[in-house]
């Protein structure tokens, strides 16, 4: 465990010279007087700090949406209908598998874990596969208005609008821990801020064919997920 901001100092790092300026001291001493006198953070402080950015972000997208757009006029039938909640599983899933990855790479040792790279293969496999049998099943006049819907023009964008506020919190968040895969780190925030963005979307938006939901709610993801791995390079540096 390590302290808040993460007092783990770059290797090879070095104390200014004292006295006549011939005395150095070696990594191991320096290492052993920085680590002085820290405590442990509190247990499932680094959890409690990443669901808090979160939550945060999370609300103020919810109240956007709610503002700007609103539910959706037909929430009531949505609901009884599959293919509202396979969105929402879709996103869910992915926004998940996020902070998952966020929750290792805040430590310096962290990785990501194979099964969160198996389970977002998984998702997009499965989501992928959907969306393809409903095209095989579907009449060939219909191929359009499934793939392109009435709103695929706008739809990634206010997706990575809306996932602003929560990039922020979790950037605010990983800023009090200690990173040192910062594009990663930076990514796999983007991807939980964008996955929670459209899974509050899905709330607002009318469209619930799965070829749509797959391609426009994945760039839509996709955009925050790389302005993540890009402000993660400068912005995480400790």
């Amino acid at each position: 465990k390590h302290n808040r901001k993460g007092c783990t100092p770059k290797s090879g790092a070095r104390a200014a010279p004292e006295g006549d300026g011939h005395a150095v001291t070696t990594t191991p001493q320096l290492i052993d007087s920085l680590a002085g006198g820290l405590k442990p953070a509190p247990h499932g402080f680094v959890a409690r700090c990443l669901g808090l950015g979160v939550a945060l972000g999370a609300s103020i997208a919810i109240a956007a949406m709610l503002l700007a757009w609103g539910l959706r006029p037909d929430i009531l039938r949505a609901v009884a209908s599959s293919s509202f909640w396979l969105k929402l599983a879709y996103t869910g899933g992915l926004a998940l598998l996020g902070f998952v990855s966020i929750l290792r790479l805040s430590r310096p040792e962290g990785r990501v874990p194979p099964m969160v790279w198996l389970g977002l293969a998984l998702v997009m496999l499965a989501m992928a596969a959907l969306a393809a049998a409903e095209l095989w099943h579907a009449p060939a006049s219909d191929y359009r208005a499934l793939v392109m819907g009435s709103t695929s023009a706008a739809c990634p964008w206010l997706i990575a609008i809306l996932a602003i506020p929560t990039i922020g919190g979790i950037f605010w968040a990983l800023h009090r821990l200690a990173p040192t895969q910062l594009t990663l780190a930076g990514a796999a925030a983007g991807l939980t801020a964008g996955a929670t963005a459209a899974f509050i979307y899905a709330f607002s938006c009318d469209e619930s064919a799965l070829p749509f939901v797959l391609i426009w709610y994945g760039i839509g993801m996709a955009v925050p997920t790389a302005i993540g791995a890009w402000l993660g390079r400068v912005a995480l540096r400790w």
